[in-house]
């Protein structure tokens, strides 16, 4: 009997695990979205200035604006024909079914702010989720009397040679590496042996005789 409402307790037990399993399955939910690229190709992108454009470069016809600031500057003044999708709520499901139209419209989102570094971010993330029909919007926004002033944003190329800083940086990286080591593993000094110089001792005289 003892063995019987063991082997009963067991089969509930294994019944109980593969309902649990199979709710867990059925709940399961499919992240939204996923990575398509990894950080190394990302980055290779940015290397290049292609993704960099201007105010003469904008075409109406194949470019969608979309301004990343908040709501408060965005409605104080923007650029025509702009839509704003804040970098905070740029994954929520209404802002993910507009990026997700323009690309399939064979569009290109011309991304900006109050100057290029805020669209880094965005950029990235977007880039790392499959999007390749990005731009950045070499532009600097600030206001007078309310008033939206945009003007273009020089980059300077000396100063943000970004793949120089890159292999600096990795060379940095081996020279810390190889102190690293050499300091955890100290050089063994080979023990110089001392001579000492052994006297000899003088012969006495012989003493006695006739």
């Amino acid at each position: 009997m003892k063995e019987l409402e063991k082997t009963k307790r067991l089969s509930i037990a294994a019944v109980l695990t593969i309902l649990v399993i199979l709710i867990a399955l059925l709940s399961f939910k499919r992240p939204e979205h996923l990575y398509a690229t990894n950080t190394q190709d990302t980055l290779e992108k940015v290397v290049n200035n292609n993704y960099l454009i201007t105010l003469d470069d904008l075409d109406q016809n194949n470019h969608v604006l979309v301004d990343v600031r908040n709501s408060f500057d965005f409605n104080k003044g923007h650029l025509n024909n702009a839509i704003n999708i804040a970098i905070p709520d740029i994954l929520e499901d209404e802002n993910s079914r507009i990026i997700y139209e323009i690309k399939e419209e064979n569009k290109t989102i011309v991304l900006y702010g109050n100057n290029p570094n805020e669209t880094t971010l965005p950029y990235l993330l977007l880039s790392q989720l499959g999007f390749d029909n990005l731009k950045i919007l070499t532009v600097k926004n600030s206001y007078n009397q309310n008033k939206l002033i945009t003007e273009n944003f020089i980059i300077e190329d000396n100063a943000t040679d970004i793949n120089a800083f890159i292999q600096k940086s990795v060379k940095n990286k081996e020279a810390a590496m190889k102190m690293l080591k050499a300091r955890a593993i100290p050089k063994v000094q080979p023990t110089q042996k001392k001579v000492i110089p052994v006297k000899k001792k003088k012969k006495m005289p012989i003493e006695g005789g006739c």
